[in-house]
């Protein structure tokens, strides 16, 4: 199984409105496994970065001003992403700007549904915690993964950070552990079970006819106070 945690970073929040996208990060899980085949382009969007998404990702005009186009980068992108599953946290606002872009670069791209599947994290989050913060940083406090280097977006750090939340939000290493610990127990019964037990038969020790005695008087005694059942 092969899927593909995406974040995208934006001049702005609707494409509506002309915005683009600028950064597209990616990493790569097979068999829920990080193979460090990542995915990172900076993109020229060929508009201006709106003064609140400059705030959020600290990605200026003049840095972008020499990168590629959409369009020079389209065709590695979507062999990058194509047959995987894609996971992505609030799925909608960057599919929506993947779709926006492919359909800039020309009606043959299609859009993203004829290359991937999409899994989108926020949902999920929100099914698995409702009523609570599940924003990327929210999660990332709840699932102890360290993002403190997140000062700002960016596309490849919040990918990073988005598939071990996915991971441990999934299962991930807990479930080794678990195994482990499974192993270990089973280890431990397998090793009991092996234990050789003596052939020779137990010591029965029987009470002496004193012991018998005394004890029928104990009970006696008990019964002069109070209903005991024992005697009958």
């Amino acid at each position: 199984m092969r899927q593909i945690v995406l974040d995208t970073e934006t001049t702005g929040l609707e494409t509506s409105q002309g915005h683009r996208i600028l950064e597209i990060g990616c990493v790569e899980l097979v068999e829920r496994k990080l193979t460090g085949y990542h995915y990172h382009q900076y993109i020229n969007p060929g508009r201006e970065v709106e003064a609140g998404a400059l705030e959020v990702h600290g990605i200026t005009n003049d840095f972008l001003s020499e990168k590629p186009l959409f369009i020079d980068i389209v065709d590695d992108f979507l062999d990058y992403v194509k047959g995987a599953e894609l996971i992505i946290h609030n799925a909608p606002f960057d599919v929506g700007f993947l779709n926006h872009e492919l359909s800039l670069a020309g009606s043959k791209y299609g859009c993203l549904a004829d290359y991937c599947t999409v899994l989108d994290t926020l949902d999920m989050a929100r099914k698995k915690h409702p009523g609570q913060k599940n924003g990327l940083d929210a999660l990332c406090k709840r699932y102890f993964v360290d993002n403190s280097q997140r000062d700002l977006h960016g596309a490849l750090l919040d990918s990073e950070l988005l598939a071990d939340v996915y991971l441990l939000m999934t299962g991930g290493q807990a479930s080794l552990s678990l195994m482990e610990e499974q192993d270990k127990v089973d280890g431990d019964t397998e090793a009991h079970s092996q234990i050789k037990r003596s052939s020779e038969p137990l010591l029965v020790i029987k009470a002496t006819a004193d012991e018998l005695t005394a004890h029928d008087e104990r009970l006696a005694a008990l019964a002069e106070k109070s209903d005991l059942i024992w005697p009958r």
